[in-house]
């Protein structure tokens, strides 16, 4: 598929834990090494910095878009795919892709699911840097996230 990115990892903690590395905006800046200037707040824009060495002065931009209590949390970010002159270039990336995290509980852990969609509007060669950066990305984030929670 040319549109979407999907990485599934189990997790042995409940959703409730899980939950709230993903929905508290220091816990997640904790393992997706971002700082945010705020909490996360349904249609409210959430800006920061990356904390990932060698990307410090990467900025962070999203627009949180869903947040439905232990169950799916999801925002949308511009498909730069780390192009730091594209990000600091001033010019508006008009191509957003919408990255959702679905909990579902299993036995006595938690599934989790990332999907990153919205591919489809993102111009080539663009398009094939982007979707192979945040593939790479996702595969780390997911283990982060694990491992965080896990402890």
């Amino acid at each position: 598929m040319t549109d979407i990115i999907i990485k599934t990892i189990e997790i042995a903690a409940p959703v409730e834990k899980v939950w709230d590395a993903l929905i508290d905006h220091e816990k997640f800046g904790t393992w997706f090494r971002v700082a945010l200037d705020q909490p996360f707040a349904a249609g409210r824009a959430s800006t920061g910095h990356m904390t990932y060495p060698g990307y410090e002065d990467y900025r962070w931009e999203a627009r949180v878009i869903a947040i439905e209590p232990m169950t799916r949390f999801a925002f949308e970010w511009p498909a730069t795919g780390g192009d730091k002159a594209l990000m600091e270039s001033g010019v508006a990336v008009p191509e957003w892709t919408l990255v959702e995290f679905v909990l579902e509980p299993m036995g006595n852990g938690t599934r989790l699911t990332v999907t990153e969609s919205g591919f489809d509007k993102v111009p080539e060669p663009r398009r094939s840097n982007v979707m192979r950066d945040n593939d790479g990305g996702w595969a780390e984030q997911v283990k982060n996230i694990r491992d965080y929670v896990e402890g």
